[in-house]
């Protein structure tokens, strides 16, 4: 889950101070916060990302991909025209920092007012020399870690303290508000059937990734499907993925399942509730939602109830014999309750204490150029 740090970025980005980040982890925690992906510079990749070597398209996970190295995943482009070998986007030992990653994020360090760098030992080469390239540029570099880096010596300001602890303080002296991490999840739920005589039919119930049948949901731990209003019928736990029930029913009757997916540990919740309605004579609607502003009412709902478990269908398609959903389900949604701390916020707006150094003062004590209002972000460790 994104820390207290990961979100006050975001916020910063929002309000025009950060530009942009420059991340040496793999961990998507960026992404997942909101960190716009033009925004960031991946330099060892992403363990969730996935890219097409063909037309260079993009694909975020929701799980781990299989392997390392830029080395062909089993899933293919989804474009029509191209429908390339996938592969994964962290580097190996011996690869070189892509170019993709690197320009940009040479160029903002070039530009930027404030190189900030957070919990990185900046030893790690050749990442650690960019916020150097701000100075070159007349800007300057803020570090903030617990132990001392071979770059405080060139730094302007140096605190040697905890990441969230002084973010949270920079957040207090700026009025600026920590927002929530909340995250939205998406699964399909699948509902195909076949006729074996004239009054019954065999139904198959499939649950699983949008991003293939094979691909995993590490979100989910199981489903329980019951019948509220067909008594006779024995409700169903599943626990092997994909989440898979065969059934046969009576043609005429109509029933409600009830799919209660039990969410994995790391989630916010326990469970989430999704109503299922079969009707085999009743053609449903097909419809599809714009995802962003499903995504948005969802967020906003699990603001409003600090709570996660929020459903709603994004897509729904009724074909002869078939038809799916594509539902988006908040699976977490956590908020800092941040304690004001005098301390954490007189260093963050001044420097003074004793964990806290100033370097290469100008003469007007604020150690900052005029010609520039911008922030890039450097990081190794949040």
């Amino acid at each position: 889950m994104p820390s207290l740090t990961h979100m006050a970025l975001v916020e910063l980005e929002r309000a025009g101070i950060l530009k942009f980040v420059i991340s040496q982890n793999v961990d998507s925690l960026h992404l997942r916060s909101g960190i716009p992906r033009e925004k960031l510079a991946e330099l060892h990749g992403n363990s969730f990302m996935e890219t097409c070597p063909s037309c260079g398209a993009e694909y975020l996970r929701d799980f781990e991909i299989e392997t390392i190295g830029m080395k062909e995943t089993s899933r293919r482009c989804s474009g029509l025209k191209c429908r390339a070998r996938l592969k994964d986007t962290v580097l190996d030992w011996e690869d070189a920092l892509p170019r993709k990653e690197m320009d940009p994020a040479e160029e903002h360090c070039k530009k930027a007012d404030v190189v900030l760098c957070l919990g990185t030992s900046l030893q790690i080469t050749p990442a650690c020399n960019l916020p150097l390239k701000a100075i070159r540029g007349g800007g300057k570099i803020v570090i903030v870690n617990l132990q001392k880096t071979p770059k405080d010596k060139k730094a302007s300001l140096v605190i040697h303290g905890r990441v969230d602890k002084v973010i949270a303080g920079v957040m207090h002296f700026l009025n600026l508000r920590i927002p929530p991490y909340i995250r939205v999840d998406f699964v399909q739920i699948s509902f195909s059937h076949s006729p074996k005589k004239k009054t019954y039919l065999k139904w198959i119930l499939k649950i699983q990734s949008i991003h293939g049948p094979s691909a995993p949901l590490p979100f989910l731990k199981s489903v329980e499907v019951s019948f509220p209003d067909r008594p006779n019928l024995k409700p169903a736990f599943l626990q092997k993925q994909p989440f898979r029930l065969k059934r046969e029913t009576a043609r005429k009757k109509s029933f409600k399942m009830l799919l209660r997916f039990n969410l994995s540990d790391g989630c916010g919740c326990s469970h989430t509730i999704i109503e299922w309605p079969v009707n085999f004579w009743r053609k449903k609607e097909s419809f599809s939602h714009d995802k962003n502003e499903v995504i948005r009412k969802l967020r906003d709902a699990a603001e409003d109830e600090s709570s996660c478990g929020q459903n709603a269908i994004v897509e729904m398609k009724d074909l002869p014999k078939f038809e799916y959903t594509i539902n988006a389900i908040v699976t977490n949604a956590h908020k800092w309750d941040v304690v004001e701390d005098d301390k954490a916020t007189e260093i963050a707006s001044n420097g003074n204490g004793s964990v806290a150094k100033r370097c290469n003062e100008t003469e007007n004590g604020n150690g900052l150029s005029s010609k520039r209002s911008k922030l890039s972000g450097s990081d190794e460790d949040l």
